[in-house]
């Protein structure tokens, strides 16, 4: 896949403004929907006009303005794999653990087809995730890393924004594993690597070391810890 182009769409969900990102190599007409948010009418608008067919649904975690739009997705393209961390599986059908009983909601995801971990790559429509987990935001948060374009891609979900971080005072939020796995699975990329974050708008690797007042150079506590 050297050189080949990554086309990325952004797809902003309300009421919590969340990204949903659609990838593909240019001119194929498979493609890669990380994190359906609550929205999903307008991703698979997207996708029909578009011509494309979702090979596979990507989830950081699962937390509902993150799952919200899986079911919608899944009764489309029932075929299309459902691929999330193995510690986030039992959100999915949790509207508790996925925060949506908090709102009066109780909102329920169709269940994974895959389970990743740690050091797995996952491949779809042509390309390969690295997945890394990064917990604190949640307990099996993890991110996609797209080494094959330049500069490299990363689907951070909520570990990371641009200039902040996740909550952490979720049940299993846990802010030093945070800032850890930030320091040791994102700020070891390249600097020019592109984040892509859950909310709000990209940054890079760069850009967070030397400014994140949470997990930056000049944070309270020092990179090694």
């Amino acid at each position: 896949m050297d050189g080949a182009k990554i086309d990325l769409k952004r797809i902003v969900s309300t009421p919590f403004e969340e990204n949903t990102f659609i990838a593909r190599l240019a001119q194929r007409d498979d493609c890669v929907v990380v994190d359906p948010g609550l929205e999903p009418e307008k991703t698979i608008r997207y996708l029909e006009t578009q011509g494309l067919r979702p090979a596979a649904i990507l989830v950081t975690h699962g937390h509902s303005d993150h799952i919200g739009g899986n079911g919608a997705l899944k009764d489309r393209w029932p075929d299309c794999p459902l691929v999330i961390g193995s510690k986030e599986v039992s959100k999915l059908t949790d509207p508790k653990g996925n925060l949506s009983a908090m709102f009066g909601v109780g909102l329920v995801s169709p269940p994974a087809d895959v389970t990743v971990d740690h050091g797995q790559t996952y491949s779809a429509a042509g390309l390969d995730f690295e997945v890394r987990e990064i917990p604190g935001h949640s307990i099996g948060h993890v991110v996609f890393v797209v080494k094959d374009h330049c500069p490299p891609w990363v689907f951070v979900g909520d570990v990371i924004f641009s200039g902040s971080i996740g909550r952490t005072d979720f049940p299993d939020g846990d802010f030093h594993a945070l800032a850890k796995g930030i320091r040791e699975e994102l700020f070891t990329l390249p600097d020019e690597t592109v984040l892509l974050p859950g909310h709000g708008p990209k940054t890079t690797v760069g850009e967070e070391k030397r400014t994140n007042p949470f997990v930056g150079l000049q944070a309270g506590d020092s990179m090694g810890e």
